[in-house]
């Protein structure tokens, strides 16, 4: 890692955080996006023509009034400005791109880069990243992952603790989000700290999602707990001029425009409590000043969108589009009747798709696939029902159709002999459905995987769910992996990785996806068939990802992962030559955002272990799912643990 990571030193010092002790306001929901291409013909130069008065009250006559004002200050305020330049009163602008210039690059080894990123400070100096390396993409994306999953195990430790001590009768307690971010800010765990990035931020995706704002405050993507402007104040800046880093874009103001690629974005404050209605004129400062500034100097903003989400916690996600430009801003009547500051926002070219367009087109597919893609399907269920939902099969590359040619294996088949114990262990007395301290719990040394979510809690040797043996319903809360596909899944063919997956519902982070099938055969009976060139998955080979999950030792030193259960002596490899599962179609990744999580639950011989497979991240639809296989493969010319 010894390459050089070059940066654009913009000279603004940070903003000062919010306390994510706060709780953030609930934003108003659109009732519909405006997607039609709204008319722009009227706003430019900032209100050059006087607005006809015709017969009005007094107080009307008022607001029109301060209307005038206002965008009188405005103007003036532009005035002192002429095209190109700047008065030589803030000289430390000048190193800011502006009109095609280039500001002053910085370069500095990326050893120090990756240490600066995750300091508990933040100092005065504004940079952007740019001419990553491959071995920077994947260590960046790897820190912001591990990051977040140290923010959702945390959030999750919390709201069991809070659970328990609601049992025993404490009050009400703060929002775990939100005190997950509080706890990791006082140790040093949130990203970009040091340096206040413009741009892409390292390690994050277009795409990527958030349950909740303050993991954006987290890893440096949007730096305000509340506000919809991340900027740098002028009371923080050298020069005296704030910038605008990061816009959230979630129909919180009535004036908005969202058409995509092109947004008309409403400046903030001015609105009533709890409303996203105008009971006051807007005034330029802070963040409606900031993103005037970036206009000016020609600075891109993060665009952050806030989508509804049924499954999402708070009712809507947050999702990454992107870099826009602020192209133009002007003064205007809101429809409340009240002076508000609006900017035409646009999305700069040749960036990957959206995420939020991705989402809505996910939903799309779901529901009507072959209207929307007419052509490439193979099949519309690759598993021919035997999973709980459809598998899709799509090539719109070339006329390969490779999988069609294996029988789908819905659940991996054991030999009896690999197992003499099977079906005669004993299981729990649960009527209803498992409680604290019953035999199954006791199994997994005193405490159950799984929230009643069905989330994983942490990873595990092995986990033991309920089986054949208990009395508990199929709706325990300890049966999670064992009930087959939970994600609407398909397999498509790729140029980067040949045969993918990817989903086609959002994926929240320790969610159960589906079981890695196969024929399983003893270690004697491996050997032959290795001979053969049949292609053999050995399970002891996965890395031992399930030990990221659920680890808070960053935030509580003391946490040890969990040893209990054993971890099992894994002696059996999976034939996948001719039956198999969509999981066998996962691509490799060292930073996957799958993990492998060894499972018992029809019977007790722990060295045949299913192999259940669970999100390590948010995963969005139609991004591909990938595993840490572990071994490489010559023949396919990817990493892959078959011989």
């Amino acid at each position: 890692m010894g390459s050089l990571f070059p940066f654009q030193d913009l000279n603004y010092p940070p903003p000062s955080f919010l306390n994510p002790k706060i709780e953030p306001k609930i934003e108003p929901f659109d009732d519909q996006l405006h997607l039609h291409q709204p008319n722009f013909s009227n706003t430019s130069n900032y209100i050059q023509e006087q607005l006809p008065v015709p017969e009005i009250n007094l107080e009307e006559q008022q607001v029109y009034a301060e209307f005038y004002r206002i965008s009188e200050l405005f103007r003036s305020a532009f005035s002192k400005r002429k095209h190109g330049e700047l008065e030589v009163l803030h000289p430390e602008l000048s190193i800011v791109p502006h009109h095609g210039q280039v500001g002053n690059k910085v370069s500095s080894s990326t050893a120090i880069v990756k240490k600066a990123l995750k300091h508990s400070h933040r100092s005065s100096e504004m940079v952007r990243v740019t001419d990553l390396g491959i071995e920077d993409q994947i260590y960046f994306r790897d820190l912001v992952r591990r990051t977040r999953m140290v923010y959702e195990a945390l959030r999750i430790f919390l709201i069991q603790e809070e659970d328990n001590e609601k049992g025993l009768g404490f009050g009400k307690r703060m929002r775990a989000d939100l005190k997950a971010a509080s706890l990791m800010k006082d140790r040093g765990g949130w990203l970009n700290r040091d340096k206040r990035i413009i741009g892409s931020i390292p390690g994050v995706y277009i795409g990527d999602v958030f349950f909740f704002r303050m993991e954006l405050c987290v890893i440096g993507l949007h730096g305000q707990a509340q506000a919809g402007i991340d900027y740098v104040p002028i009371s923080q800046s050298s020069s005296g001029e704030p910038v605008a880093t990061s816009i959230i874009v979630s129909g919180g103001y009535e004036d908005d425009e969202d058409a995509g690629d092109v947004i008309i974005y409403t400046g903030h404050g001015g609105q009533s409590r709890n409303s996203a209605r105008q009971c006051v004129h807007q005034k330029l400062e802070g963040g409606n000043l900031a993103l005037e500034r970036s206009k000016f100097y020609d600075i891109e903003v993060r665009v952050i969108r806030g989508v509804k989400c049924d499954k999402a916690p708070v009712g809507k996600v947050y999702i990454y589009d992107g870099l826009y430009k602020i192209i133009d801003c002007w003064f205007d009547i809101g429809k409340s009747g009240f002076g508000v500051y609006k900017y035409r926002i646009v999305r700069i070219a040749n960036q990957p798709e959206m995420g939020s367009s991705v989402f809505k087109y996910a939903s799309e597919l779901r529901a009507k696939p072959l209207s929307l893609r007419p052509s490439g399907y193979l099949s519309l269920d690759i598993s021919k029902k035997k999973e709980n939902l459809p598998v899709f099969l799509f090539n719109d590359i070339d006329s390969d159709r490779d999988p069609l040619l294996y029988e789908y294996l819905a659940k991996p088949i054991y030999p009896p002999f690999s197992y003499p114990q099977m079906n005669t262990s004993r299981g729990c007395d649960c009527i209803s459905s498992c409680c604290d301290g019953c035999l199954c719990a006791q199994r997994n040394g005193g405490e159950f995987p799984y929230d009643r979510n069905g989330i994983l809690l942490k990873g595990k040797p092995v986990v033991f769910e309920c089986g054949t043996s208990c009395r508990c319903p199929p709706t325990c809360r300890n049966r999670v992996s064992q009930s087959g596909l939970k994600y609407r899944l398909e397999i498509f063919r790729s140029r980067e990785t040949g045969w993918g997956v990817r989903p086609l519902d959002l994926i929240p982070a320790g969610s159960f996806i589906c079981e890695y099938t196969g024929v399983v055969l003893t270690m004697q009976q491996a050997s032959i068939f290795a001979m053969n060139g049949d292609s053999l998955v050995y399970p002891s080979r996965f890395p031992e990802r399930w030990v990221e999950w659920g680890d808070i030792s960053q935030v509580y030193p003391d946490f040890k992962q969990p040893t209990i259960p054993q971890a099992p002596s894994l002696d059996f490899a999976m034939d996948v030559s001719r039956m198999r599962n969509v999981a066998c179609y996962f691509s490799h990744s060292t930073t996957p955002n799958v993990l492998v999580q060894f499972v018992m639950y029809d019977h007790t011989n722990a060295s045949y272990p299913h192999l259940m497979l669970f999100a390590m991240e948010n995963i969005p639809p139609l991004r591909e799912l990938s595993l840490d296989y572990g071994v490489a493969d010559d023949w396919t010319e990817k990493l892959a643990i078959c011989n």
